[in-house]
């Protein structure tokens, strides 16, 4: 995958389980917007492929199966609509009906009783939940979150892993993208560390004992 004049990522290999919820860890500048970006479909890898269903990606595949929630810094809050009015928006980018209505994400989300406020009045979790909620009204069963649990305090946090997990539970496949190193990673089934390349993979308990591992060692990308 390149970026500017130099490969942005590398040797990053992974199938996605159908039903799981997987975090993708690493440091800032590590690739992980980037490898969410290519895996929706925005950016063409240089070499190798992305598969949906065992199909070679498309445009039109990617709006069909997968979606996008995109970075909190990246939503302009200020802007004068309620909660209700931005997840409505999701629905412009489906191509078909989605998991559930608007109403129905709120309350999935659980800030239906926040539906009709400004989005400047709303916490850091509460923005958060109403991104997942606009992310939920598009037609993807594959959710790529990117840095859903960044800069929030640890009740919203807690709360916010445990919708993902009951989406995962519901058969929805997530692909969550963190720096946090922390306890939270026990939260998901499995845990990919990303430093411009693949670096570990597994359940949380063996990530642990890989990183380990690299401490004592070096790790290579090239």
């Amino acid at each position: 995958m390149r970026r500017g004049t130099g490969l942005a990522l590398e040797n990053v290999g992974f199938r996605l389980e159908p039903g799981s919820l997987t975090a993708l860890v690493g440091p800032n500048g590590a690739g992980k917007s980037t490898l969410l970006q290519a895996i929706e479909g925005q950016l063409t890898p240089v070499a190798g492929s992305i598969r949906l269903d065992g199909h070679p990606l498309s445009p039109a595949l990617a709006r069909q199966g997968l979606a996008l929630m995109p970075q909190r810094s990246e939503i302009a809050w200020h802007f004068p609509i309620t909660v209700r009015e931005l997840v409505s928006l999701g629905r412009l980018s489906a191509t078909r009906p989605g998991c559930c209505d608007v109403e129905a994400a709120l309350q999935r989300v659980g800030i239906a009783d926040l539906a009709g406020r400004r989005l400047d009045q709303l916490s850091g979790g509460q923005q958060q939940r109403a991104l997942l909620a606009r992310t939920l009204v598009q037609s993807a069963r594959v959710l790529l979150l990117d840095e859903p649990c960044a800069a929030i305090d640890p009740p919203s946090r807690t709360q916010l892993l445990g919708v993902m997990g009951q989406l995962r539970d519901a058969g929805f496949t997530l692909l969550v993208s963190s720096h946090d190193w922390g306890l939270d990673l026990d939260s998901y089934d499995r845990v990919l560390v990303l430093d411009r390349c693949l670096l570990a993979d597994g359940t949380p308990a063996q990530v642990r004992q890989s990183l380990g591992e690299l401490r004592v060692g070096n790790h290579c990308c090239g």
